[in-house]
């Protein structure tokens, strides 16, 4: 009788403890974290990127699916290119 309450007492103390931390959606956050930002799973090598993969695709299979079935696009940046001689090559109404 007493094995029984300490089982359910341990299932209980785990089962409130996995909720508060939720592991399950923290790695399906960073997995799509890492897969959203190219950067250091992209170098990581193959066995990271195969990793990171495999648990996106197991913690959020529809995006996963959503995501390959997607064409791909090239990615631009908007940022401005910068001109060391924009002064001299602004018009003259601009000057005043």
């Amino acid at each position: 009788m007493g094995v029984v309450v300490l089982v359910a007492v341990v299932a209980l103390a785990a089962g409130y403890l996995l909720g508060r931390l939720r592991p399950w959606s923290r790695l399906g956050d960073w997995a799509a974290d890492q897969v959203r930002l190219t950067g250091a799973w992209v170098r990581g090598g193959a066995g990271r990127q195969a990793v990171v993969v495999l648990v996106h695709v197991v913690t959020a299979p529809r995006t996963s699916w959503r995501v390959m079935r997607a064409p791909a696009t090239e990615t631009r940046v908007s940022a401005p290119v910068r001109d060391p001689d924009w002064v001299a090559n602004r018009s003259r109404g601009e000057h005043e």
